[in-house]
């Protein structure tokens, strides 16, 4: 029998039976360290990526706190609050409050615009032990009931850095107002940049900071690799790769919600099971694509960057880059869709000459190079040889390090010319 691990945090029996009944055995590092921590009241800054362990890191303490206290809600109010970016994450982390407090008796409730106004202002009532909310809705109904928040023990900020690009920050300040001032905070993010510093230390008091390696150092069994490839060619390329039924499920990233879609039809139309998800979708069709790709009828979902970050479905076994994300860190939470739970996963990228600026930024954030499979049938050696060049210049000047801007002044007849002046200003999400 596996020696549970689990049992050295001192949870209390339901949580001990929900634990072992869903398969847990060996905490993750982020659970490891932030447990005990969130048991003892700590305020905690947590900085971990996407398939971590996280949500179950304040799931389960958070839980055995509500429990053991014993306390009653007092109607229209919430003792506890989790802020999270997109309705697919609270979600996510709702569905992860009822599995690990199954056997508990907690009132819990999750809001988010798409559905119905009436009926969560009519669950929020009688009070509730869990609100998950995303900012947006919560200030919405928080003009009808003030005091929803005042009675708040314990928040948690979930994917801040997420909520910073999103334009969630203002809200979050005029939410943040309305809690009281003894509250313990939990405030997670994938990556920590000074503007994500500064509103931590705006919540936080006196907090212990956890800092765990990203999902491309900590996470081997992805294979990673590039593939050069002309735009034109991306089409075919992918189908291509499809033609192998030893591809089952996976995941393909866009940059732009048009391409989503765009895309989404056309493996439709070449009888490929296949949909998409992005900011678009009503939430009952964002429910729909996603069941449909976690019980298998639906082989490919096409994503967003911000839509797909609420995706916790189990046995990717490919991620594909259809379009290189513009921004770094987006690269590492995109690849750690798979080859979780000690799986092995693949992520193939594929990159035409406008991307080679966000590749080398990718390459960068990593600390190395992919490598390239020159192997696959449409391999481009003009656009390898955009990224040799690239690799050579000389960074001087006012360009100094910016390979988006490379080919300025060049023939407009070059590819790499015609895409790269106009990649940031069609990215939308």
């Amino acid at each position: 029998m596996k020696e549970d691990y689990f049992k050295g945090f001192d949870l209390i029996e339901p949580l001990q039976q929900a634990v072992q009944e869903e398969g847990f055995r060996v905490p993750t590092p982020i659970q490891e360290q932030a447990i005990p921590l969130v048991l003892e009241g700590r305020d905690l800054f947590g900085c971990a990526q996407t398939g971590s362990g996280k949500t179950a890191a304040f799931v389960l303490p958070i839980l055995n706190k509500l429990a053991k206290s014993q306390k009653n809600p007092i109607r229209n109010s919430t003792r506890t609050l989790v802020l999270a970016p997109t309705r697919e994450l609270a979600a996510q982390i709702g569905e992860g409050f009822s599995t690990l407090g199954k056997h508990l008796h907690l009132r819990q409730v999750i809001v988010h615009g798409g559905v119905s106004r009436r009926d969560q202002i009519k669950k929020l009532s009688g009070g509730v032990d869990i609100l998950v909310a995303t900012p947006g809705r919560l200030l919405d109904l928080m003009e009808g009931s003030r005091g929803l928040l005042g009675r708040v023990e314990i928040m948690v900020l979930d994917e801040a850095d997420r909520m910073l690009d999103m334009g969630f920050i203002p809200d979050i300040m005029k939410i943040i107002q309305e809690l009281p001032a003894g509250r313990q905070t939990l405030f997670f993010s994938a990556t920590i940049p000074p503007s994500i510093i500064s509103l931590a230390a705006n919540m936080l008091r006196d907090p212990h900071r956890i800092e765990i390696t990203s999902n491309a150092d900590t996470t081997p069994q992805i294979e990673q690799k590039v593939l050069f490839v002309n735009s034109r060619d991306k089409n075919a390329l992918l189908m291509k790769l499809l033609a192998d039924q030893g591809i089952v499920k996976v995941l393909v990233f866009t940059r732009t919600k048009h391409r989503a879609k765009d895309l989404s039809r056309q493996l439709t139309r070449l009888r490929v099971k296949s949909d998409d998800i992005h900011s678009d979708k009503t939430q009952e069709a964002r429910r729909r694509a996603l069941d449909g790709f976690h019980s298998g009828r639906i082989r490919v979902l096409v994503a967003t960057d911000i839509a797909a970050r609420g995706i916790d479905v189990d046995d990717i076994d490919h991620v594909i880059n259809y379009e290189l994300p513009n921004e770094p860190e987006n690269y590492i939470h995109r690849i750690g869709r798979t080859a979780r739970a000690g799986k092995s996963g693949t992520a193939l990228s594929f990159c035409d000459a406008s991307e080679i600026g966000y590749l080398k930024q990718i390459e960068r954030v990593l600390k190395k190079q992919l490598p390239v499979w020159q192997g696959q049938p449409f391999h481009s050696m003009s656009v390898q040889a955009v990224k040799s060049t690239a690799e050579n210049r000389p960074k001087t000047g006012r360009n100094r390090g910016s390979y988006a801007s490379w080919g300025r002044g060049r023939s407009k007849k070059h590819s790499h010319y015609r895409y790269a002046s106009t990649a940031k200003k069609a990215y939308s999400r």
